[in-house]
């Protein structure tokens, strides 16, 4: 099949004369997902794989996010490989250098160095279906082609930056909260902070006590919950290294702790009224100002947005140099921001807490399928879908870890990785037993398996609890969550059940599937 490149997959930055490159599987990204999938493959006795990573060190989140504060916001004895576990986590919930340092000694010890390629962007291509083969380009214009794709990129890493009318003029710095500019000094600066969401919560003690003035521009307030990080004891590192069984109990503690949260946000959001209570006690205990306290009392459902914990968040807007603005920002001048109030407020320095593009991550991979159909365009059009959030209908051999409705609301993220990364690894283990060339899920299939899922978060808080969060997709559908318990999910991804797929052969008809 020829196929012009820049017409089907998208323009290239920089071409380049260099010849394909061929390998079984490509990986992109080296989070917890991309580094997961390469130590399953290896594990497996595949070594024919490539892990393309667009920067020049692994960690995916958890690299980028260096600002002051960054913490894990689930305990770390859970958000970790079952299969890589640690006795000497400093604290609950770690902060951003120890888990990177994780990720890079995990990359390490099982000797993925080798097969990862840094400074890679995969952004384009397309499935050549005489071929039965994926060709994929980055944006220095190398060309690879690979048998599967796995896509491990998450949601998290393209950072959601608004257009402020004006911004070109302003004359200080601007960053976002993921590209933090550590080379500007805040200390003794007019700080703008446009966003409450979970990094400024994070951020926003950090600097409020050094800087000159700090304004919140907040939109919408969160829920923000009592949560005072807690450093484990030299005594109970040593327990866990040498009582049998002590840490993996601990662990499952954690997780079934967490558990018991989403039956109340999947189905029974009243039950969140106590939760609410306790939310806004913590305000007046904190806050001395009423008009202030106000400013920050949710008017939705806890849950419906994401819940944070900080114990120096509001005790930060609760300083006489802080303010909370919610007048929402008109322009940006030479010298600051000015709000809805009319009033020009000056700022040496703004930094985004808008979080990331989540629902429309999936336009960053710009990938055509079966008969050229465009991923991106359907996705745009319906919404992203996927069967079991992992397999696409006539996207063949291509794998989401973290795909649409796979994230979380009350536990770790971790676990449904681990959960995918089994099953990935299970159809390309069909694949090759069944002598076939390409896996690819029935459409009718995936689409009763997401009017499912969207039947199930019906009535969840997300979608019943009053507020618009980043859960929900342009058609106001929540593509993000998962209507329930984790362990629902494990259940439904143990086993690849082969009658919800097509199998192809190289000369592109159905393969014979099994019984």
């Amino acid at each position: 099949m020829t196929i012009d490149v820049n017409e089907s997959a998208g323009p290239s930055d920089t071409l380049v004369s260099e010849a394909p490159i061929r390998t079984g599987t490509i990986i992109i990204g080296s989070g917890f997902s991309g580094l997961g999938m390469g130590i399953a493959l290896l594990k497996d006795g595949s070594d024919d794989f490539l892990i393309l990573e667009k920067a020049d060190e692994v960690g995916g989140t958890w690299r980028d996010n260096t600002y002051p504060g960054a913490a894990c916001d689930v305990p770390t004895h859970l958000y970790s490989y079952s299969f890589e576990p640690r006795s000497d986590w400093k604290q609950l919930w770690s902060m951003q250098p120890e888990i990177f340092d994780y990720l890079r000694d995990v990359a390490g010890k099982y000797g993925l160095r080798k097969y990862l390629r840094f400074g890679k962007t995969a952004n384009r291509g397309y499935w050549d279906e005489d071929e039965m083969r994926w060709h994929l380009w980055t944006t220095d214009g190398q060309e690879y082609i690979a048998q599967f794709v796995v896509s491990a990129i998450g949601a998290l890493h393209i950072p959601s930056i608004p257009e402020l009318d004006g911004i070109e003029k302003f004359k200080g710095k601007a960053f976002h909260s993921a590209q933090w500019d550590h080379s500007v000094d805040l200390t003794g600066k007019r700080v703008a902070v446009i966003g409450t969401g979970a990094s400024a919560i994070q951020f926003v003690p950090e600097i409020a006590g050094k800087v000159a003035s700090l304004d919140l521009y907040q939109r919408t307030p969160a829920w923000v919950f009592p949560r005072q990080n807690v450093q484990i004891p030299e005594g109970v590192k040593r327990a866990f290294t040498k009582v049998p069984g002590l840490r993996r109990g601990f662990r499952n503690g954690l997780y079934w702790g967490a558990e018991a949260g989403a039956y109340a946000l999947n189905n029974r959001p009243a039950l969140l009224k106590g939760v609410e209570v306790l939310g806004k006690a913590f305000i007046k205990r904190q806050i001395d100002d009423p008009v202030l306290a106000r400013k920050l009392t949710p008017d939705y459902r806890p849950g419906c947005k994401r819940l944070l914990g900080s114990n120096t968040y509001y005790a930060a807007l609760n300083l006489p140099t802080s303010d909370v603005i919610t007048e929402g920002v008109v322009k940006v001048t030479k010298n600051g921001i000015v709000a809805g109030d009319g009033v020009e407020r000056p700022a040496d320095v703004i930094i985004y807490g808008t979080g990331f593009h989540v629902t429309d991550s999936f336009e960053s991979l710009s990938i055509k399928g079966r008969h050229g159909i465009d991923m991106v365009a359907r996705f745009r059009e319906e919404g992203p879908i996927a069967h079991r959030g992992i397999t696409v209908a006539d996207v063949p051999n291509v794998f989401f870890l973290l795909g649409p409705n796979t994230g979380l609301g009350h536990t770790s993220i971790v676990f449904m990785i681990e959960s995918q990364i089994r099953y990935v690894a299970e159809a390309m283990r069909i694949v090759r037993k069944k002598g076939v060339d390409a896996i690819v899920p029935r459409a009718e299939v995936q689409d009763e398996y997401n009017r499912d899922v969207q039947r199930k978060l019906s009535g969840s808080v997300w979608n019943t609890g009053g507020c618009q969060s980043w859960y929900l997709d342009e058609h106001g559908n929540n593509r993000t969550l998962w209507p329930g318990y984790t362990w629902r999910y494990w259940l439904s991804t143990r086993r690849v059940r082969e009658s919800e797929f097509e199998f192809l052969n190289l000369v592109g008809r159905p393969a014979p599937a099994a019984a």
